[in-house]
């Protein structure tokens, strides 16, 4: 019998509908996508894909916002990038006026190229956010990001600044000062549950709308591995510690699969580690200048 497991979750297809070759393969990189671009009929353009790297920022003009498949998707990417570092950094980017969407998403495009000139190594994957507690200009978009930098942060909160500045974003008085416009908090990639923090409140709690892209990351973590296929037995060793009361599953029962959700603690976070190491294998062969 095939399961489809990640982060927390595994999926049971119908046998009438899996494919048991699968055991053993690795699923959720955009490698993985482009070998099956290669297959569509060439009539397929590249508008009619669905795209996940971001190191290029696209506005768009409808309202867009995290699907429930998107946040699941952003979830994966993070904890497949939480285990290649022992450390990140989580950075908040707010402006010192107010701004559009479009002109937000347009200077932190800028903000990232730039980063990305100076430092060949920098990956980060980015999300939308409202300043909704922001009274004198509420609603306004700012941008929470995961990266692997030390950020030095004097002279790039400088840089922040200016860069706005160059769009036209200048403060609202003369008095105004933006200690806050660049902040930096470091992750400790070891802890499960420091993870789960930011990931709820910054992401699976996000329903906002936008008019530009909702979120992005670089081509390098998009390319990272965030599923793998096993046989029956990866459900048994969960099940072993359902009854020895270490955790508790939650099971859904759906047309064409059944679908099994249990915490992610120090124990079930191991059942990753041949993730983890597929990654770190795919990691060091890849080029940084993507």
């Amino acid at each position: 019998m095939l399961v489809k497991n990640s982060f927390g979750i595994s999926v049971v297809p119908n046998p009438k509908f899996t494919d048991t070759s699968k055991i053993g393969e690795f699923a959720g990189s955009s490698l993985n996508r482009k070998k099956e671009e290669k297959a569509k009929p060439e009539s397929s353009t590249p508008e009619q894909e669905e795209t996940e790297s971001i190191d290029q920022v696209r506005t768009e003009k409808k309202l867009r916002s995290l699907s429930s498949r998107t946040k699941s998707k952003i979830r994966k990417k993070l904890y497949a990038f939480f285990g290649l570092y022992k450390k990140l950094t989580f950075l908040t980017l707010t402006f010192v006026n107010e701004v559009t969407d479009e002109l937000g998403v347009k200077v932190l495009a800028r903000f990232l190229e730039n980063i990305r000139k100076q430092d060949k190594k920098f990956e980060f994957l980015w999300v939308a956010e409202r300043q909704n507690k922001n009274e004198t200009f509420k609603g306004n978009i700012h941008f929470h990001l995961i990266t692997n930098k030390y950020w030095k942060i004097d002279k790039v909160w400088k840089y922040w600044l200016s860069l706005q500045k160059k769009h036209g974003i200048v403060p609202r008085n003369q008095n105004f000062s933006p200690t806050s416009a660049f902040d930096v908090k470091a992750i400790g990639g070891n802890s499960v549950k420091s993870i789960g923090i930011y990931l709820t409140k910054y992401v699976t709690k996000n329903n906002e709308a936008f008019k530009c892209q909702v979120w992005n990351c670089s081509k390098r973590i998009s390319q990272l591995y965030t599923d793998f296929y096993t046989d029956f037995s990866f459900i048994k060793e969960i099940e072993r510690l359902e009854e020895a009361k270490e955790i508790t599953i939650k099971r859904v029962k759906e047309e064409y699969c059944n679908l099994m959700f249990y915490p992610l603690t120090k124990t079930t976070i191991r059942f990753y580690d041949r993730l983890h190491q597929k990654n770190k294998d795919t990691w060091n062969t890849l080029p940084n200048n993507l």
